[in-house]
């Protein structure tokens, strides 16, 4: 590895991490503090919503114009945005209850999304162009630092609104990143590139493309889901602590971060395994969250070991799916002949951005309307027949590239 590369691998791990972990501390406490201010639990919801949907838009804008920005500009930027978001957080117990409060949440929470939108998509653009035979195997290593600052996020934000109030916990992380954003300006790389004519309606022309995002979307969209309602199951179902519930959820971001790096590795030396692994993941996927209630059609009782092993296999089974799909999209975009370069590498982060944001907004809102109105094992049992439609158009997508390939022999 050179330097230049061992350099721009810590950077991308330390935004990573820093984003991550600031983007986590809002779950433990944020709701709450919001309630006591007169917000309902609707527009609780919205407040979270409003950052992916805001992603979604961001990852699109930012990913087609990532070189008339500048990727490394257009990173520092994000990073800077996003502190002084998490840092404004921290004032807004000071805001008067009401309209007002509201408001100030739902305008800071929408810009500190564009602001990680720009971050993780020149994350994603940089990784793959400094790192272009092994994308999978670094973008594997990284979601390691990814996984850790989501695990770390909640206990650590936790601890310190319980030790020091509320303030605390956005003020430091929030000047964590801070610190990022000189480390950043001295540490990465500036990247030149020329704009490309290509666009993503081109781009989402091809089956596989969409196939793929799709298969993006149902990933994210089973996080949120059980983002939103596995605690309150957990505790409803099994009487357990919230303490409890957190470990629980350790079972399934421990497997996704020791997959990762694995799958990305095995993907990289094996290319054309990678739909294998998305297939295979995604079958996994669907069977886990078919069991994780389990599904009320089984006439199985669910016990304690049954949600944690599913979760656990859920979480290795993400690993698999999502990180061949990014070398994928790359791959199978310059085999149809779109410019190999900073231009296309930004359209495709962007695009898997934008879906995975579409992901983490559904799945908590019809996850949860359904787990209101059904349950949560019917809910469950949903995700995973999402993640069983993407196992079937794979199949027909794959047969009938076969039949074409077979006749033009």
């Amino acid at each position: 590895m050179s330097r230049r590369q061992a350099l721009t691998l810590i950077s991308m791990a330390s935004v990573n991490f820093s984003s991550m972990i600031c983007y986590s501390i809002l779950g433990p406490f944020f709701p709450a503090e919001v309630k006591k201010k007169g917000a309902s639990q609707t527009v609780i919801g919205l407040i979270f919503g409003c950052y992916a949907v805001c992603n979604l838009i961001g990852s699109l804008v930012l990913g087609r114009y990532i070189v008339q920005i500048g990727a490394k500009f257009m990173l520092i930027a994000g990073l800077f945005v996003s502190s002084g978001c998490t840092i404004m957080f921290g004032l807004l117990d000071r805001v008067p209850s009401g309209p007002a409060f509201i408001a100030l949440c739902f305008i800071v929470r929408s810009i500190d999304a564009v602001g990680f939108a720009g971050a993780m998509t020149s994350s994603f653009a940089m990784t793959a162009k400094i790192f272009p035979d092994n994308v999978a195997t670094v973008l594997g290593s990284l979601e390691i630092f990814t996984g850790l600052g989501l695990i770390l996020g909640p206990p650590v934000g936790g601890w310190f609104y319980q030790s020091f109030g509320y303030e605390v916990p956005f003020m430091l992380l929030g000047c964590l990143l801070l610190v990022m954003v000189p480390f950043n300006i001295y540490v990465l790389p500036s990247i030149e590139a020329d704009p490309s004519k290509d666009s993503f309606f081109h781009l989402l022309g091809h089956v596989k493309v969409v196939l793929i995002c799709y298969a993006i979307f149902t990933l994210s969209a089973g996080l949120g889901f059980l983002d939103a309602t596995l605690s309150l199951f957990a505790i409803n179902k099994f009487n357990l602590s919230p303490g409890y519930v957190g470990l629980i959820m350790l079972g399934l971001s421990l497997p996704y971060c020791l997959a990762s790096p694995l799958m990305g590795y095995i993907t990289d030396k094996y290319a054309s395994s990678r739909m294998v692994f998305m297939v295979t993941g995604a079958v996994i996927t669907a069977s886990g969250f078919c069991l994780l209630g389990p599904a009320p059609f089984l006439n199985i009782s669910g016990p304690l070991w049954l949600l944690v092993v599913m979760l656990g296999l859920i979480g290795f089974s993400l690993g698999m799916t999502a990180i061949p799909t990014f070398p994928e999209i790359i791959t199978y975009a310059y085999d149809q002949g779109f410019e190999e370069g900073l231009s296309t590498l930004g359209m495709v982060s962007g695009l898997f951005g934008a879906f995975w944001s579409l992901g983490m907004f559904y799945g908590p809102t019809v996850g949860g309307l359904i787990t209101q109105h059904l349950s949560f094992e019917w809910a469950a049992t949903v995700q995973g027949g999402l993640a069983f439609l993407a196992v079937s158009i794979s199949y027909f997508e794959s047969e009938s590239a076969d039949r074409i390939q077979k006749n033009l022999k």
